[in-house]
């Protein structure tokens, strides 16, 4: 490949340095722009500043004169995009209603996958790695002139950032966009605010970081429990979709069955999640998933076994890849707006970091592999055991009004 050139000819002196920048690019930023998203930016200004930082660094990719500069463009690249999921799954469902906020989260997905088809198009046509880093780059140059601008802020950023204001204009254009009229009398405000006083709430800025998360009893635990379920689900999804090499398999139809398999488990999600809840999706996915890896591990690669193993592993891909897009739901619906953003981009944090791990885990070869991911399909349903229900349950704004409404319901269970 031409890259291998770049690595160990006119720029390299004999060492493979590749799989470094792989790493680096998966050392996303997820939990930097989490925190500007939830602080001072905002959702929309925090993914416009990672979208540029995206476009540039994929062009300067393009002209990097040495490896190591390359190296370091990659994990800008990398760090930028990690804050891109995020900062848009959250835009996109913060002013959506319980009734609705599980099928509009989980049809998002469908743009990551077609995405990544587009760009094995892109690559069909651009072989030259250089004019290939242009041509993904140019999408980020798109969204920022063809799109941002005509996005809204959130309306629940405004609220706890003290701009009613603002959040009611935005919430009338939504109205409005659906042929519907908010009267003049109706006004937001945050869950404390309205428990506090019968008459109109003067409304303060309410700030929030992830210390404040660690410092709560209530959102800390959840917090722990969260990173450590998408640490465990993306050691297997990505496992799964690297571990095709040690099945002996035809590894292009193995890569394009596990690509197919992802598809209707969005769908099947999507109609799943409104049906049974967050919580036993999440727990049944995860051991769908751990139980066919197991079944896996098990099995010889080869003769009809071989072919088993390959099923096993487009099964297990089928489970966790309605497990990982699951979760972007749940952890938006665990945590308040004011930290909502930096909560996910932790999650999202310790997702890359499992996706580091992944690649370690498929090279101890045979049935190894299977047997680990079925361990960690198993644990990270049972850790989803203690997550709360969230179906149907307000989207809070803040952390007080979180712990006050779970106080409520806690005196109202023991009455």
């Amino acid at each position: 490949m031409e890259e291998g050139g770049f690595v160990k000819g006119k720029f390299g002196n004999g060492f493979d340095l590749r799989p470094l920048k792989e790493e680096c690019f998966c050392v996303g930023g997820a939990g930097v722009f989490g925190h500007l998203s939830d602080s001072f930016l905002g959702r929309k200004g925090t993914l416009t500043l990672v979208c540029a930082i995206n476009l540039v660094s994929g062009c300067l990719t393009a002209l990097a004169p040495t490896y190591w500069v390359y190296v370091v463009l990659r994990f800008l690249t990398g760090f930028s995009t990690g804050g891109v999921g995020t900062c848009s799954f959250v835009l996109a469902t913060e002013p959506v209603g319980p009734s609705k906020r599980g099928i509009a989260g989980m049809s998002t997905f469908y743009f990551f996958s077609g995405g990544i088809a587009v760009l094995a198009a892109i690559a069909y046509v651009f072989p030259s790695w250089r004019a290939l880093y242009i041509a993904s780059s140019i999408p980020s140059l798109l969204f920022l002139v063809a799109i941002i601008p005509f996005l809204s802020e959130s309306p629940r950023w405004y609220l706890v950032r003290g701009d009613i204001s603002s959040a009611m204009k935005v919430m009338r254009e939504i109205a409005n966009c659906n042929g519907k009229v908010l009267p003049n009398n109706v006004t937001l405000t945050l869950e404390d605010n309205s428990r506090k006083c019968d008459g109109p709430a003067v409304q303060e800025s309410v700030s929030g970081s992830i210390i404040d998360v660690v410092r709560s009893p209530l959102t800390r635990m959840r917090l722990v429990l969260i990173v450590a379920i998408n640490f465990l689900t993306s050691i297997v999804y990505y496992g799964l979709s690297l571990n095709v090499v040690n099945l002996g398999t035809n590894l292009f139809l193995n890569v394009a069955l596990n690509a197919i398999a992802e598809m209707p488990a969005f769908a099947l999600t999507a109609i799943l999640i409104d049906l049974f809840g967050r919580k036993p999706l999440t727990i049944g996915t995860m051991w769908f998933s751990g139980v066919f890896c197991v079944l896996g591990s098990i099995l010889k690669s080869a003769g009809i076994s071989k072919v088993a193993q390959m099923v096993c592993g487009i099964l297990g891909i089928f489970g966790m890849a309605g497990t990982y897009n699951l979760l972007f739901i749940y952890v938006t619906e665990l945590f308040p707006t004011v930290v909502r953003n930096a909560a996910l981009g932790c999650a999202t944090q310790s997702a890359q970091m499992g996706a580091i791990l992944a690649p370690l885990v498929v090279v101890l070869g045979g049935g190894v592999p299977f047997a680990i991911f079925g361990v960690c399909g198993i644990v990270g349903g049972i850790l989803s055991f203690l997550l709360p229900e969230t179906f149907n349950q307000p989207l809070y704004d803040t952390l007080a009004g979180m712990e006050e409404s779970e106080h409520t319901e806690h005196g109202k269970e023991k009455v």
